[in-house]
């Protein structure tokens, strides 16, 4: 490949990104020189414009406009108000249970797991969650934690930072595949976890 700076840094950049490599990174390049004002010219305005005015919001996790505020009182985000909280760890884990349309509530984008490559629970959105709990009558904290090694070990945490508290936690079915991710499951698995899910509260019997 001919040695032109920018082509370098734009294959390094989306090599990045999930689920490709160098390769897969330069088919891009090629495809997005090969229709300059169809992809590169509209693709650098949307982004430019989601790094201005999009960001994650610091207590659920979830992506807001940067001009939306949102407090534990006021969720700026979703007018109705819910009584049960899906966790997931990120947010492609919410839009995969959102597309399958099988749960109608609030969720709380962690941001990782505990024990991630360079994550640590002080990282990770479960201070918040405590207190989203506490102060916004939730009776259900749902568990999408995937099956990873990972996965089950922030479950357990989040539980444990939740036992003071009298709201009902659960867990999706075991039906999900060991070390399966949750943004990776079709609907038929999600609506079936979701229907099974299991009381995992200590004083439940």
């Amino acid at each position: 490949m001919q040695n032109l700076t920018e082509i370098e840094n734009l294959v390094k950049l989306i090599s990045k990104l999930p689920g490709l490599g160098p390769k897969s990174a330069k088919r891009i390049v090629l495809k997005l020189i090969n229709n300059r004002d169809e992809l590169i010219k509209p693709m650098a305005k949307v982004l430019a414009e989601i790094y201005k005015n999009i960001s994650r919001c610091k207590i659920c996790g979830t992506l807001k406009p940067i001009s939306t505020e949102c407090s534990f009182n006021n969720c700026e985000i979703l007018e109705k108000k819910y009584d049960k909280i899906c966790v997931v760890e990120n947010i492609s884990d919410q839009w995969s249970i959102e597309s399958s349309n099988i749960y109608k509530g609030y969720f709380h984008i962690l941001g990782g797991t505990i024990s991630s490559i360079g994550q640590r629970k002080e990282d990770l959105l479960i201070n918040s969650l405590v207190e989203r709990v506490n102060k916004d009558n939730i009776e259900e904290v749902i568990l999408a934690t995937s099956a990873t090694v990972e996965g089950q070990t922030t479950a357990y945490y989040i539980k444990d930072s939740l036992k003071n508290s009298s709201v009902k936690i659960t867990k999706l079915a075991q039906g999900l595949p060991v070390g399966g991710e949750i943004e990776n499951l079709d609907d038929g698995t999600l609506f079936s976890a979701f229907k099974n899910r299991s009381n995992i509260n200590s004083n439940s019997k």
